[in-house]
């Protein structure tokens, strides 16, 4: 069932709406089963899957060989089956690297973003929509007749079979915002959303996933680990995750290119991992120095006129 989405009604100055539901078209879920399914998945990936109790998901990465993020995901399970949500162009790119593993163990992975419509819910009303529908919800991850909720902190990610999607849609009588109110909420939230065009180019510190608990530094080996570890214990990342805001009027995409104001004139700066445009407003994550000063100018290559000045993390970059 198709769920009908509204054109967003607030721009990325206003303050969130107090109830928005959004239609995450935009994700999708590779599923992994069978009797080895997470102890494959756990030699794969830079989170703890053999930790991962049944209320709790988790941040994660799949690298290849040389500890370049080949995606990003959320993992979750939902009874014998593991979950990983990420953008769909992700999945293309990601989940025939799996397989080719994966026909070493007793797992099954396989595309199941048409098993399920995901809904985000965001706003100061949120808890209480949630709970009008589902009941209380207070941990990490809570399994619903058929499906999953998915906390984070004061946002919800609903998992659910299409048809129970379009009736919660139909019996709530909300408009519907597109997935590009969901990804501003994401950007903000400086989470790194790795899209299938930077596949192979990013090392998981350089998007800032050790912030937020997505790398296991004490479990066993995994693809990329070496890269990976050598980066925490010796050092030599020079780059992080920032989110960036301001104005411009080009219509922008993934390969637009950033400059940053130095003392001799404007060089390149960066580039951009995800993005909301609204108008002449942009909202963006960008893999920048880890050295930028917060109050670093900087702005698109081919808009002298235009502006991005960074905004604070919501989380810390200090690694113990």
């Amino acid at each position: 069932m198709t769920i009908s989405v509204s054109t967003p009604h607030w721009d990325l100055d206003a303050s969130l709406p107090p109830l928005m539901l959004a239609n995450l078209s935009h994700m999708g879920l590779i599923k992994v089963v069978g009797e080895q399914g997470r102890s494959f998945i756990h030699g794969q990936v830079t989170t703890d899957i053999s930790s991962l109790a049944d209320n709790q998901w988790r941040w994660g990465a799949h690298c290849d060989p040389k500890g370049k993020m080949l995606a990003s995901f959320r993992t979750f399970a939902i009874q014998d089956a593991l979950f990983m949500l990420m953008p769909k162009d992700v999945i293309e790119v990601d989940l025939p690297q799996l397989q080719k593993y994966a026909v070493f163990s007793k797992a099954t992975l396989s595309k199941a973003s048409d098993e399920w419509t995901l809904l985000g819910v965001a706003g100061e009303q949120a808890s209480q929509f949630i709970s009008e529908h589902f009941g209380e919800i207070t941990q990490e991850l809570t399994l619903i007749d058929k499906g999953a909720i998915l906390k984070d902190t004061d946002r919800f990610i609903l998992v659910l079979p299409p048809e129970t999607a379009a009736a919660l849609v139909a019996k709530s009588a909300l408009s519907v915002f597109d997935a590009s109110a969901w990804q501003a909420l994401e950007i903000s939230a400086g989470y790194p959303n790795l899209a299938a065009s930077h596949a192979s180019q990013y090392v998981p510190q350089m998007c800032n996933l050790q912030a937020v608990n997505g790398i296991s530094f004490n479990k066993g080996c995994y693809m990329g680990q070496e890269t990976i570890a050598r980066m925490k214990y010796r050092g030599g990342n020079k780059r992080a995750l920032y989110i960036l805001h301001g104005h411009t009027h080009l219509q922008i995409n993934l390969e637009s290119s950033l400059e940053i104001a130095m003392e001799d004139g404007f060089r390149r700066g960066g580039h951009i991992i995800e993005f909301v445009q609204r108008g002449n407003q942009v909202l963006l994550t960008a893999v920048l120095a880890n050295d930028t000063e917060s109050q670093a100018k900087l702005r698109f290559a081919d808009d002298e006129e235009s502006s991005l000045t960074i905004q604070a993390l919501p989380y810390s970059l200090d690694e113990a």
